[in-house]
């Protein structure tokens, strides 16, 4: 009998906790009226609320979720840097691209710049191919061909400063909610954007912050066991193991980035190649990390949103940290007119390593600087967007 009647309590109970969920308010369900003044939605001159199923995911981003981790470098500070401390940080769910940015999306790029802005406009999303050039070695045919050439089509870009990554971001922006709001009917105000309100719109492309570039190279999720939060290891290289080969399967004894082996190799002896590539690759020539992101070590160094400035526990939020500026740390107290430091508050963190360096840069946790201005052939980028709503 007692048991009949607990289980009666249990139904009775889970009915009221259903009929509640179903009554709570939520993003794609606010109800027909306001919880505050009791003003009914989208009539006469009421509150407009538009339908909102769940934010559309971005062509070429992967999800990244968000959570606690230990960034910094774990590696022998062989540059006598001493500027990137071991720190526990959480990082929200995000989006990230797949891959590095393309060639042929760059010349997607170009070429809608061109057609839809002046020429002056289109002058400034010019990559500098010469930086290919060297004096003292005949990369010449990279100069004409890396960035135009077919076959070059999905290597990573590079010779883009971290300004033109930015450009590229905001006109990113701008042509996805284009299209997004002409496939769902939404009006765009002449010289504006679709309105966020809305709730069929992206939120802006960007560059990865530090923390959110780190996080998602270290890719940890691989590690943890169901029910398990305790980090008991961590990686030295995007995968696992402390080398550089992949330790499984028929893949076993490949290389899993792009990388300069040592002095003068870059790609291994005639018959047996090592990592199969003399500069840039193929973005999706060698497999991806836990989150399904590809070459996040080597191929190309990639630029983030940051401010360089060496790490400490004094100035490292941890929550989302990111440094956008000075604060705490100003660039008066670096002297860079008597050229005894590069540091102001022009220079940007770039990660990953690439087809140039040794294996020692492709640890997630190293970091390098360079002026914001400034291109080379080992530095690519790609995109990043909040998970704007939720964590999951």
């Amino acid at each position: 009998m007692n048991v009949f009647r607990s289980l009666g309590l249990l139904l009775a109970g889970s009915a009221v906790l259903a009929a509640c969920s179903e009554s709570m308010p939520t993003a794609s369900n606010p109800g027909t009226a306001s919880q505050t003044t009791g003003l009914e939605f989208n009539k006469d001159e009421g509150m407009q609320v538009n339908e909102f199923m769940m934010t559309a995911e971005g062509p070429g981003l992967v999800f990244i979720e968000g959570g606690r981790t230990t960034l910094g470098s774990q590696e022998e500070d062989v540059a006598m840097t001493r500027d990137n401390v071991e720190r526990t940080v959480t990082v929200a769910s995000f989006y990230m691209d797949e891959a590095e940015v393309t060639n042929i999306s760059w010349l997607e790029y170009m070429f809608y710049v061109r057609k839809d802005s002046s020429e002056e406009v289109y002058q400034s999303t010019l990559p500098d191919t010469t930086v290919w050039a060297k004096a003292l070695s005949f990369n010449d045919p990279y100069v004409d061909y890396y960035l135009r050439y077919p076959g070059f089509r999905f290597f990573p870009v590079v010779g883009v400063t971290w300004q033109q990554a930015n450009d590229y971001c905001t006109w990113r922006t701008a042509k996805v909610n284009e299209k997004l709001a002409k496939d769902n009917d939404i009006e765009i105000p002449e010289g504006g954007r679709p309105p966020i309100e809305s709730g069929a719109v992206l939120p802006n492309y960007r560059l990865p912050t530090e923390a959110e570039w780190e996080y998602a190279a270290q890719a940890m999720i691989g590690t943890q066991e169901v029910g398990d939060e305790n980090q008991a290891n961590k990686r030295i290289y995007p995968w696992d193991g402390h080398q550089a080969r992949n330790p499984y399967g028929n893949e076993m004894g490949q290389f899993l980035a792009n990388f300069k082996r040592g002095r003068g190799d870059y790609a291994g002896i005639a018959g047996a190649l090592n990592d199969g590539a003399m500069i840039t690759q193929y973005v999706y020539n060698y497999p991806p990390n836990d989150f399904g992101l590809y070459n996040m070590a080597g191929n190309v160094n990639e630029w983030v949103q940051d401010v360089y400035r060496p790490l400490s526990f004094q100035d490292v939020e941890d929550l989302n940290p990111f440094r956008r500026d000075g604060t705490l740390d100003e660039e008066k107290g670096y002297d860079k007119k008597g050229f005894q430091s590069l540091v102001d508050d022009h220079v940007r963190v770039y990660k990953g390593g690439s087809w140039r360096d040794v294996a020692y840069w492709l640890s997630p946790g190293t970091r390098r600087f360079m002026a914001e201005d400034s291109a080379t052939s080992t530095i690519g980028f790609r995109c990043a967007m909040i998970n704007a709503g939720t964590n999951h």
